[in-house]
């Protein structure tokens, strides 16, 4: 998710046993009583982004975390991860072998939250949507190995697809496969605004300012049928311009819980000094942050320079130096807990030397100091990403080799710019779409690529990716992502930097705190309720 393109996360990954609930909608605790939880994800509608909520555009966690709570798909992941379970369906399983045939049962009696009956065709037209209008920003790179729909009555659907694809239920569990209602959705356009229809847990109601959400309210669906069961009736989601607002909220009671995104110094201090009315709890992260390259950039173009730039950066400082223990040097695109990780980039450089770093740039003749832009977004992850810039600046510029200098720019215009390959040197995050290595060299490597990089390998591309498919057991694809991972290392098309614990802070009367995330950072409203102290 640009999804994925995110934050050091307070809406993290739980890496806990899957618990799995068994449909209905039962509400517990003190339901009555709002909570209200804060985030400093901006939701603002621009003209190269006017259809934030739609699922055939919205691909970033911050969006995605809000349509979860309305949109619903055939499948979800359950609480505390694993693999998907039936949410809109009934059942949902592969019908060959090979992973090529997947087939869902809705639901008996489904319903949009508007009372409209919920079909296998209104699936079929809203996947076929988000495949036809393929928004350069969207997810449609997700669901593009669909080739063709099958319905049989109204609560059937057969997906049949071009190459076997055992993550296939992963990506209908993402928001781009969320159902929609015809009527709301026009078949081959976006949906302007912030409006929301669908028949997941909650309805929403967004507070608007200057065509950005200030406030969600979500209020919980009658017509709701699936695999939620409900701790709360409403819950209120508030847009903060920063941490520090958000902290002194939290600190207040006017919030109950804080999601993404907690600095790196809020999180030391809750830990020094613990507040008896605050709960702050850790879990391991998926989020990883890394350098990216327009390798047809002249400045970038000789891998040697991309090579150099892997050799010279010392993750350990910058990790210590910006994050301190919120944060681990990563040495591949797929994190240390994720399956088929290996330390790709550490197997071929190991410590930052800047004579190593020398002789690769020596060797291929390029003249130095070699000068470079290191272009971040100010806006998207947090005040911090700037510190990590002239961080990162400042190593590079002491070896003498490289001269750089540090650009911010808004989310807005940083996004759009990166995607037109305006910039040779970038920095970005992400979360995953799914807890699969898959997800985690796919949207990067693959064909319509999520950083529209002009790199390509066809290797891995259109050998290794397909073959890392095929497994059943993901295990069994931990040598072909290994490969992966070794060639990245050697081309460099980005460097990866760091992989970033997750947190959460709750008033102590909050209850499922633990659940209120599963382990690709979906935030679960559902989950959270209100006890005793």
């Amino acid at each position: 998710m640009n999804r994925k393109t995110l934050v050091l996360s307070a809406v993290v990954g739980l890496l806990a046993p899957v618990l799995v609930a068994c449909g209905g909608s039962e509400s517990g605790g003190d339901g009555g009583k709002t909570i209200v939880v804060g985030t400093t994800d901006q939701f603002v509608a621009t003209k190269d982004a006017p259809a934030p909520f739609d699922p055939a555009h919205a691909y970033e966690t911050g969006i995605w975390n809000v349509m979860r709570q309305s949109t619903q798909s055939l499948v979800h992941v359950p609480r505390g991860g694993g693999l998907p379970v039936p949410d809109a369906a009934s059942t949902c399983n592969f019908t060959d072998k090979e992973n090529e045939s997947y087939r869902c049962t809705l639901r008996s009696g489904l319903e949009f939250a508007d009372g409209t009956k919920v079909t296998a065709d209104d699936v079929k037209y809203s996947i076929q949507r988000v495949l036809d209008i393929k928004d350069d920003n969207g997810p449609a790179g997700l669901l593009d190995n669909i080739d063709t729909m099958e319905t049989k009555g109204e609560g059937e659907i057969v997906f049949h697809l071009k190459t076997p694809d055992a993550t296939f239920p992963y990506k209908l569990a993402t928001p781009a496969a969320g159902i929609v209602p015809k009527d709301k959705y026009q078949p081959k356009k976006l949906r302007d605004g912030f409006e929301m229809d669908g028949s997941g847990p909650y309805t929403m109601k967004a507070e608007v300012k200057n065509e950005q959400v200030v406030k969600f309210t979500f209020t919980k669906n009658p017509n709701y049928q699936g695999d939620v069961k409900f701790a709360n009736d409403k819950v209120e989601l508030r847009s903060f311009p920063t941490a520090e607002a958000m902290g002194t909220a939290l600190a207040k009671g006017d919030i109950d819980l804080m999601a993404r995104a907690m600095t790196p110094g809020q999180i030391q201090q809750m830990q020094v000094s613990p507040n008896k009315d605050v709960n702050l709890v850790e879990m391991p992260g998926l989020e990883i942050r890394y350098l990216g390259f327009n390798t047809d950039d002249p400045s970038v173009k000789n891998k040697a320079v991309r090579q150099a730039l892997a050799q010279a950066i010392d993750r350990s400082q910058l990790v210590s130096k910006v994050y301190g223990q919120t944060a681990e040097p990563l040495y591949s695109l797929i994190p240390t807990s994720i399956a088929g990780h290996t330390n790709s980039f550490f197997n071929k450089y190991g410590e930052s030397s800047k004579a190593k770093a020398q002789n690769i740039l020596k060797s291929a003749g390029i003249q130095t100091p070699v000068k470079l832009t290191l272009n971040y977004t100010k806006d998207h992850y947090g005040s911090i990403t700037e510190d990590e810039f002239k961080n990162l600046s400042a190593q590079l510029n002491a070896t003498g080799l490289f001269s750089t200098t540090v650009q911010g720019t808004e989310w807005s215009k940083f996004r759009p710019a990166q995607k037109k390959g305006e910039y040779a040197v970038y920095g970005l995050g992400w979360f995953p779409d799914f807890p699969d290595p898959d997800n985690f060299v796919a949207p990067f490597f693959g064909k319509d690529n999520f950083l529209n990089t002009p790199y390509v390998s066809n290797d891995i591309r259109n050998t290794l990716i397909p073959q890392s498919r095929v497994a059943a057991d993901r295990n069994q694809a931990s040598k072909t992502f290994e490969q992966i991972q070794d060639i990245v290392a050697n081309d460099v098309p980005v460097v990866p930097l760091w992989q970033g614990k997750q947190y959460v802070a709750a008033r102590s009367d909050i209850t499922g705190t633990e659940w209120a995330i599963n382990s690709s950072s979906d935030l679960q409203l559902w989950e959270l309720g209100r006890g005793k102290k």
